[in-house]
This record gives structure tokens, sequence and C-alpha cells, in this order.
């Protein structure tokens, strides 16, 4: 069986309720740091590449990153894992306590190392990793401590995630407890799971292996084809009572078996890999969130499915949003106008293929809550100015944030839609933040373009995209014409 795209329809409003879900995430934490530059010449010491370092970022990694997907998902989440007395595992203590949906419960192992991988990148191609890291069991105080907090916190959460990165801190004692109690609470459990044995996990709802590590716990078996996957999922089933095993396959996408012997075959989205780091956390996470809204496991892996596709799109142990995943869905559907929307790692690229071309590209932005006459000069205006015309608005937090609670009138992906049947529009892209600066930065548009009730000076972005050889341009506005008057007049009628 497959998902076909009429079936996609039905997975927006579920994305809507993600920021309705609780879940309970448990595992590995670790520090996932990323050191940029550029390479341009060979070590005369060694036949190497000598990297130019030109800045450096870090992010959680591992369990961490399955939490960062969730939160970003719109999810609360409770999190529970060990650190080390170190100055990794305090830097970690910091990053986990900077989100308001995220519930800590991380415990320090006095002695202990924390886990820290580094991964050096020149331009978009990785050069080396390096692991600092401990695979040694927590020791028995503190696992006594997680079980307790563990089952004391179960019962409170939709839904449990083991993110198991063979780090020492799922021991055998504690999944077992976090399995047991779950049931006993008739809360699901679904496992990333990092060992050849499988047996630790035995009784959990849904387990998430790739196909390496498929093959390693049928004592390394070659699985080359969809019947092998399959075979060798119910198996395992079978051996330890999974309701279910979601394979992830790669660029050929997912396999989920449940213990019915249902087989649903899911083909990847991917349209470009840069850099697969985290595709699976944020898979989990989709698929947790995806689940406990409500949607069947087939539809929660097709939403987990598309998230992959998105994130290998991007460089480093990347995030997605709820943005991204509605617009990817419409993507999916594929009709003439949805064709135009892209999420802004897509719209990058297509603005950088026009510029390849020769074309000029413009940029304008707006929340475009309701659509009148003004608007459509305007853009027809912007249009003069460029051979492809991107429009941006915000999404429907940046609205409700801008302009207050009871606005957007319109969703996002209506307001996309309608500015994307627009003859005048090449190209929509939704932004999260309250100003279109770190978008326009990415897509370095040749023309940047506002309504004359601006001065240039207060363009955000202007001063960049000048600094490039870009221009501003003022677009003049059609008098009398406003979202906010037109929505006032229907209130006062109404």
């Amino acid at each position: 069986m497959s998902v076909s795209p009429s079936d996609l329809s039905n997975l927006l409003p579920a994305i809507e309720r993600f920021s309705d879900v609780k879940l309970l995430c448990i595992g590995d934490i670790m520090l996932d740091r990323f050191v940029y530059g550029s390479v341009d010449r060979i070590s005369p010491e060694a036949p190497i590449p000598v990297m130019k370092q030109t800045h450096e970022t870090s992010m959680l990694g591992g369990a961490g990153n399955v939490v960062r997907n969730m939160v970003s998902l719109g999810a609360q989440c409770c999190f529970m894992s060990v650190v080390g007395d170190d100055a990794i595992g305090k830097k970690l203590l910091s990053l986990v306590g900077e989100s308001p949906l995220v519930t800590p419960y991380i415990l320090t192992q006095n002695g202990r190392r924390s886990t820290e991988k580094t991964r050096y990148i020149a331009g978009t191609q990785q050069l080396l990793r390096s692991d600092y890291e401990t695979s040694a069991a927590i020791n028995a105080d503190i696992e006594d401590q997680l079980i307790q907090l563990a089952e004391q916190e179960i019962g409170h959460y939709q839904l449990v995630v083991l993110s198991d990165y063979g780090k020492g801190v799922l021991t055998d004692r504690v999944i077992r407890a976090v399995i047991e109690t779950a049931a006993r609470h008739k809360v699901a459990v679904f496992v990333d799971p990092k060992r050849r044995d499988l047996a630790a996990y035995q009784g959990a709802t849904l387990l998430s292996p790739n196909l390496a590590e498929l093959s390693a716990s049928m004592q390394d078996r070659p699985l080359s084809s969809e019947d092998s996957i399959t075979h060798a999922a119910l198996t395992l089933i079978q051996q330890h009572h999974f309701a279910h095993l979601l394979v992830t396959r790669g660029k050929d996408g997912m396999t989920l078996v449940d213990h019915t012997a249902a087989i649903t075959h899911i083909p990847a989205q991917a349209r470009e890999v840069f850099d697969v780091s985290g595709a699976g956390d944020t898979a989990m996470a989709t698929l947790a969130c995806a689940y406990a809204s409500g949607l069947t496991l087939p539809q929660a892996a097709q939403l987990a499915n598309i998230a992959a596709g998105i994130v290998v799109g991007r460089l480093g142990t990347a995030t997605i949003f709820r943005t991204d995943l509605k617009v990817a869905l419409h993507a999916y559907q594929s009709t003439a106008g949805h064709a135009k929307i892209a999420a802004r790692d897509m719209a990058a690229l297509m603005v950088q293929s026009w510029k390849e071309q020769g074309l000029k590209v413009g940029f304008t932005n707006g929340c475009f809550d309701v659509l009148h006459v003004g608007h459509l000069q305007s853009l027809g205006e912007a249009k003069l100015h460029c051979d492809r015309l991107v429009v941006a608005i915000n999404s429907d937090a940046s609205v409700s944030r801008l302009k207050g609670p009871s606005r957007p009138i319109n969703a996002e992906m209506d307001r996309a839609t309608m500015m994307a049947a627009l003859d005048s529009v090449d190209l929509v892209t939704i932004f999260r933040e309250d100003t279109p600066e770190a978008l326009i930065e990415q897509l370095l548009p040749n023309v940047l373009m506002k309504g004359a009730d601006y001065a240039e000076n207060q363009v955000v972005g202007g001063e960049f995209v000048k600094s490039y050889g870009g221009v501003v341009v003022l677009l003049p506005l059609k008098q009398g014409y406003s979202s906010t008057t037109i929505i006032e007049k229907t209130r006062q009628t109404s």
C-alpha cells in the first residue's frame, strides 16, 4: 500500500494541532558543533586540505536534536538525559534551557564525559567529523534517578520517544522501566534504536531503524529488496512484540510494517541532498508529533518522510517548521498555483538559478491578509522593475505578533495560494520572523521593493541589498486601500 497525494489534504489540519501535543523524549544528549570555512590549498605537511575557518555554531544534537525539532514544530516537550560535570555539559544545560516549550530533567553525573561532535565544513562539503565522547553506561545512582523521573512523568504525556545514540543513557533497566510504565498508562513508545540486539526494546509501539541497523539486527543479512526488508521487519515484530517497524531507507524512502503484516511503502521526497546530518531525528520528531495529533501511522510516516526530505536539503543538523511542512504538502499536491510556492531553501535555489540565467530578481514582502486592488497595483508596478518577482509573506504567527491576536483573517497557505495565482508574481515564500531581513540575506535579490509609505532608509534589508550593488525601489500606493481598513469596515457592518 502507498499514500497517494489525494490523501495529503487530510494532513494539514493535523499540522495545526501540533501546538496541542505533549511529548516526552529520553535519550543521549550531545553538542553538535559546526566549524565553517573555505579551502583553497593543500597542506605542505601532508596531503590534506587546509581549511581557513570563518565561523562556527553549536546546537543540541542526538536526542537534543529530536527535541529541537519537536519544539520547532510547536509541540511541548519534556526532555530527560544525562550530562557530565564539564564545560560541554554546562553548554548543553544552557542550550536546553533556552526554549520555553521544553521542560528539562537533565541530570549531571560527576566525572562523566559529555559528548561533543565537531564537523568541519568547507562550502557545502563536510571534510571531517571529530567525536569527543563516552559510551559508558550511566552509574547506578543516576540510573535510579532517571527511572524515578520517567515513572513519575510518563502519565502526563501523549507519547514517549526513546532516542538511543549508544552513549550510555538508555541502559537496559531504563528502557524496560520506560516501556513497562508507558504500557500501564497506555502511552505509545517510539524508539530510534542503536543496538544490534533489539531485545531490550521489547514491547515498544514502534521501532524506527535505518536499513543498516535493520541489517545488523538480522546478523548483517543483506537486505537488497523490498521483500527482504519486509520479511526482516516482520521477523523482528514477531520476536520482540513490536506493534510497528518503520524502516528508513534513504533515497528509497520508508517502509512501514505492522504486526498484522500490513505494509506501506513511502517514496523519498528529497530533491537535492546537501547534508543528511540529523535527518533521522527530524523524521522521528515529526512522526511523534503527527501521531500524537491524531493521524494514523501511515499518514504520520508520510509527513515524517516529507520532513526528512526537506532537511537533507539544508546544511547541518537542521530543524523543520510547520510552515515548511505545509508548503511541501501543497507542492506535493502540485496544482499550477502551488508550483510557485516554495520553502525558503528551495526559493534560494530558484533565485540563484534565475540570476545565473542573467535575469533580474525583484523582492517585496507583506502580510497580504486581505488581498485588494492596492496590492494588485503595487505588485504589477513591482514586476516592471524586474524579470522575476519574489513575494515573501509573513507566517500566521508573525502576523499575530505584528497586528494582534485577531489576525490574520486568512491562513498563511491561503494567502500564499492567492498570491501565487497572480500573473505578476513568479515565486512565493513564507517567513516566520517579524521582518524579512534574514530571508533577504539568503535570497540576495537584485531589486528590493516596498510601498512608498516607507522612506528608503526605513526599508528592512535596504542597506544590505545596496552593499552588493542591488537597488531599492519605492512603489506608488493606490490611496484609500488598506487591509486593516477593509477588516474594520466589515466588523462595523456585521
